[in-house]
Parts: structure tokens; C-alpha cells; sequence
């Protein structure tokens, strides 16, 4: 079950709220990119950025320059993760909405000194992104990682809420002559363009090719 804190409580539409952390694994898990929040010399800022999940621990990454990493060593911030599923077209522009499932992160980011942990944050990061593509390439050299800063955040403190379903309209639009309902949002990958530098002969990995 996922905790209930002063942050995580729902304040409106609570129905569409889930207290099931497997359904916060699924929403992290699904994701490619997060959105940092946090606050940089007095003013906030939100970045967008890669991430990956290692059981309880969310880990983040960015240059060792970057400021809002370094400004979130410490600190508490904010990470957050949606996916739009849909619209949702109503017989009245009122009642519009969207389809979604979104997971809100709070707590003190840790930044990894711990050269083991700070290989399995990055590692995370890369599978989420590219699962596979890890033991395929080159693993990072000391002075990238020297260039590479590492966050880990505590799932402990998260919220989930998602809406699924059609329009819900006032009972009297019901008989208007206007369509209503969904339009689904699908993402999928393309074909693997290869780098104009590539020698002939290398194809795409199974890993890579798969993803189709």
C-alpha cells in the first residue's frame, strides 16, 4: 500500500486515486522520461530527465555541471510521471477531459557517491530507456563517470491517479445530437534508423529490433 501523507492526499476527484503501489510500479515502470521538480537559487524549476526504478529507489541522472541536480542533493523535490492515454470528448466543452495515469514522487534526494550503487543507478536509467542495451555497449569510462551525477529518490512517499472511461456529461446533454466518447492515443516505436557512420554489416541488435 502507498503511504498517506499531507502531500499524497487527493483533494479533488479522490475516485481516481489508487493506493496500490504495484499501480505505481506499472506507472514508473511504463515511463521513459520524469519531470524534476525542485527549487534552484530561491526560484523552482522543473526539468525534464531520464530515470529508473531499482525496487524502492527511483535513480536519476545528469551532468555533474547541471544545476538542478546539484541544487537536489539533500533537498526535497518533486519527480513526476504521466502518460496521456486519451481524450475525452463530451457532448458539452465542460466536461472534456483526458484519459491518463500519472505518479507523483516526494521526498530528500540522495546524491551516489557509492561507486557500485552509482553503476546500478545508471545501469537502471539505461534500461528503462533501452532494456539490453547495457551489456551491448561499452560500459561507461571513469572520466564519463566523473562527468555524471547520480540521484537516488525513496518511493516511500508517492501518489498514483489515473482516469479511464468515457465522458461523463449532464444527464440532460445525453439527448443532444453530438458524438461523443474516446480518441486513444497510441505511441510506438518506428524502424531503427542507423548512424550514417555505421560500417556495413552491423545489423540491429535483437535487443533493438524488438522493440517493434
Amino acid at each position: 500500500m502507498l503511504s498517506t501523507t499531507p502531500r499524497t492526499t487527493l483533494g479533488r476527484s479522490k475516485d481516481r486515486g489508487s493506493s496500490d503501489r504495484n499501480d505505481l510500479y506499472e506507472v514508473l515502470d511504463a515511463g521513459l522520461i520524469c519531470h524534476l521538480g525542485v527549487v534552484v537559487d530561491g526560484h523552482p524549476m522543473v526539468l525534464p530527465t531520464g530515470y529508473g526504478r531499482l525496487g524502492e529507489t527511483l535513480y536519476l541522472h545528469g551532468s555533474t555541471g547541471a544545476r538542478s541536480l546539484r541544487a537536489s542533493e539533500g533537498t526535497d523535490v518533486c519527480v513526476t510521471v504521466t502518460h496521456l492515454d486519451g481524450i475525452v470528448l463530451a457532448r458539452s466543452i465542460f466536461h472534456h477531459s483526458v484519459n491518463y495515469r500519472s505518479a507523483i514522487i516526494y521526498g530528500r534526494a540522495r546524491l551516489l557517491t557509492d561507486p557500485e550503487e552509482r553503476l546500478a543507478g545508471l545501469r537502471a536509467v539505461s534500461e528503462q530507456l533501452a532494456p539490453g542495451q547495457w551489456d551491448y555497449v561499452r560500459e561507461p569510462s571513469p572520466k564519463e563517470l566523473a562527468a555524471t551525477a547520480v540521484l537516488a529518490l525513496s518511493l516511500e512517499e508517492a501518489s498514483v491517479k489515473m482516469r479511464r472511461g468515457g465522458p461523463l456529461d449532464e444527464e440532460e446533454d445525453y439527448e443532444l445530437p453530438i458524438w461523443a466518447g474516446v480518441l486513444p492515443l497510441v505511441t510506438s516505436w518506428g524502424e531503427p534508423l542507423p548512424d550514417t557512420a555505421l560500417p556495413e554489416g552491423i545489423d540491429v541488435p535483437v535487443h533493438i529490433r524488438g522493440r517493434r
